[in-house]
């Protein structure tokens, strides 16, 4: 039953809000009875109260939190992860008509001219993993990463290959991962969102609050975006005027007619606002001391490439790391500046230099701070680039579904594997297919879920995050 479906069927406001109440907030009673439905469910029964208590999954998780390193725009594989030495050597030939058959893209015909990579590429770590020389800082950490060579997706625009990315769907009004994390494991943070989100790039991502949406879910699990520069959150300082007593009294009187109104209607939105009100009050405090980074050590700061007081993806980055360690449960940055449909190498080596450091600098962090092994980190975009070119020149590439590259690090995956391949083009996988679905029934399986078990009933069916799809990539499992 969703839980607003016992609204208004006949029965009485009073006996509406208690049953809510109960069912809800895990009070009283009420927790007793949550408890034996948690223990059936393969949850266990959280000793706090509220849709963001600490809950354990359905088995002993390897990740206890999860940072997305998402590389909005989609980020080309075949200069930075696979190295395609025939497609240099096809450079501005017609591609086989037997491949292209069928192939739907974004932009530009099909049968558009190939083009070559525009960077070398060398093998690097134990697992001799091949990288391109735009990404030195994270070829020093090649044995902490597991690469994927053979994603693929169903979308080839960007707003529904971020939702798909982010939801599992590409309409708008599904959950996010990050909502999902926090349905099912509640957060171990007491004065920060259970899901925070950064934004660093040149624009937005092109879904906008699509991708950290709670959709269906109670909006307590949406994800909170924050800001690297100024107020974490805006309006988060009081006014002039207004100190902390006023404030206080001001919430209590707040909170006293939310629950007048709760304890009427039994919505659980109610429940929410109360809980973000007091949320934002303890953040005041909590917030911006977070947000300082000023008092980090010299040597993590350039490590990082992070300078306090201004906004950037390496800022974002170990904001991350303070963030993991405060638990925040699901902490995503999306960098919208991948999408070089034309002045690739310029834009493409800015990109690299902007995030290959602060991403490095991150899992060689988490790794010297102990948090590597609970802590998943994953970077990639929402699907590749064509190994055709885009434009007049020679110096852009296409949105392509087909095959695409991303990493994972830490929380349960195997280091040093390099997974799937693709053909002698980059243009479909050939080995160990990966769909976005598949990602995601992986997250979820680190993070302690059976993917078709973790639901939420909404308008008389149960909905999850790999919907009706996904397969656990195995071999990703350290």
């Amino acid at each position: 039953m969703n839980c607003q479906d016992h609204l208004y069927y006949g029965k009485s406001p009073q006996e509406i809000s208690r049953r809510w109440f109960f069912q809800q907030c895990g009070v009283g009673l009420g927790a007793i009875a949550l408890g034996t439905l948690f223990r059936e469910n393969g949850f266990a029964a959280s000793t706090q109260s509220g849709p963001l208590a600490p809950k354990q999954p359905h088995f002993a998780p390897k990740a206890k939190r999860v940072i997305f390193l998402f590389m909005a725009g989609a980020p080309s594989h075949l200069e930075l992860f696979d190295n395609k030495p025939q497609l240099a050597k096809f450079d501005g030939t017609v591609p086989p008509a037997e491949l292209i058959k069928d192939y739907r893209a974004a932009f530009i015909s099909p049968s558009a001219k190939l083009m070559g990579p525009k960077f070398k590429f060398a093998k690097h770590g134990k697992c001799g993993a091949e990288l391109s020389e735009l990404l030195p800082h994270l070829a020093t950490v090649v044995d902490d990463i597991a690469i994927v060579k053979s994603m693929h997706t169903d979308a080839f625009n960007h707003a529904p290959g971020q939702l798909l990315m982010s939801t599992g769907s590409q309409q708008f009004g599904r959950p996010s991962m990050g909502a999902w994390c926090s349905y099912g494991l509640g957060t171990e943070a007491q004065d920060l969102p259970a899901f925070v989100v950064f934004s660093t790039g040149k624009k937005g991502p092109s879904a906008g609050a699509g991708n950290w949406g709670p959709g269906f879910l109670p909006s307590v699990h949406q994800g909170t975006m924050f800001r690297s520069v100024g107020d974490p959150v805006l309006y988060l300082s009081n006014p002039p005027g207004v100190d902390e007593t006023i404030q206080r009294a001001t919430l209590d009187s707040i909170k006293r007619l939310n629950q007048q109104h709760l304890d009427v209607v039994g919505d659980p939105e109610i429940a929410t606002r109360i809980n973000q009100y007091e949320l934002a009050s303890r953040m005041q405090t909590s917030a911006p001391e977070l947000m300082d980074i000023s008092k980090e050590p010299k040597e993590v700061l350039e490590m990082y490439g992070a300078e306090p007081g201004k906004g950037s993806f390496a800022n974002a980055c170990l904001l991350a790391r303070r963030m993991a360690e405060k638990g925040v449960r699901f902490i995503e940055i999306f960098h919208e500046a991948w999408d070089q449909h034309g002045n690739l190498k310029k834009d493409i080596v800015q990109n690299c230099q902007d995030t290959d450091r602060a991403a490095a600098a991150l899992i060689k962090d988490l790794k010297q701070r102990g948090m590597l092994d609970d802590t998943l980190v994953v970077w990639g975009g929402e699907f590749g680039r064509t190994p055709m070119v885009e434009g007049a020149g020679d110096d852009g590439r296409d949105h392509h579904p087909n095959c695409f590259t991303m990493w994972l690090a830490g929380g349960g995956v195997k280091p040093g594997l390099t997974l799937g391949a693709s053909d002698e083009l980059g243009f479909n996988v050939t080995e160990d297919k990966v769909h976005v679905h598949d990602l995601h029934a992986t997250i979820l399986h680190l993070l302690g879920f059976d993917h078709t078990k973790l639901t939420y009933r909404f308008q008389g069916r149960d909905f999850r995050l790999t919907d009706v799809h996904g397969e656990l990539v195995k071999k990703l499992l350290a």
